[in-house]
């Protein structure tokens, strides 16, 4: 399922990704592209592909921390993508490659899983299946700057009771969310 619904989204965003290319370029400086070390199955690291919704060097001066309301790190058309995800679609070429899944507990950077890893418990089980664009704990309200508990929470639950049907509830749920629950 990854596979397919991977492949043909990114067929039928080729145009609407190449307008996003455009407007990154043309408004702020650096890639359009942009690249963050995450950890995935097992623990292992992979580089993670997002549309750059953030001036460049954003985290020169703070090393890695989670965006805020009103962010001032985000560019104005970051501001839009992030609203709607339109950030994060560059992950199906993760999903493509096999780095990740389209459900499945959302990968963190490095430095977070280390400090998550000594204060909370279980906290690396979530790392024992594939990483996900979405997950349980995402279209329950637990994405981003939120409770890292209860995202653990969601995640094992997740785990627990993996079946085709949760995944294809949370992708339907996944759409719901992106459009009444935005990101920041």
């Amino acid at each position: 399922m990854d596979i397919a619904v991977s492949s043909a989204l990114l067929v039928l965003l080729a145009i609407p990704f190449a307008v996003v290319a455009l407007l990154i370029r043309l408004t702020s400086k650096g890639p359009v592209l942009y690249t963050q070390q995450r950890m995935g199955l097992d623990g292992k690291p992979f580089v993670i592909f997002k549309f750059r919704s953030m001036y460049e060097d954003a985290e020169r001066d703070t090393g890695p921390v989670w965006a805020v309301s009103d962010d001032p790190r985000r560019t104005p058309v970051g501001k839009f993508m992030r609203r709607f995800s339109i950030d994060e679609l560059p992950q199906l070429v993760n999903v493509l490659k096999g780095d990740m899944s389209l459900v499945g507990p959302r990968p963190e950077r490095p430095a977070f899983v280390k400090e998550f890893k000594e204060r909370i418990p279980l906290y690396m089980l979530r790392h024992k299946v594939k990483c996900g664009m979405t997950g349980w704990a995402q279209v329950n309200g637990w994405r981003g700057n939120t409770s890292i508990e209860k995202r653990i929470e969601h995640d094992l639950y997740y785990i627990q009771n993996w079946s085709l049907g949760l995944d294809v509830k949370i992708l339907w749920r996944t759409w719901r969310a992106v459009l009444h629950k935005h990101a920041y």
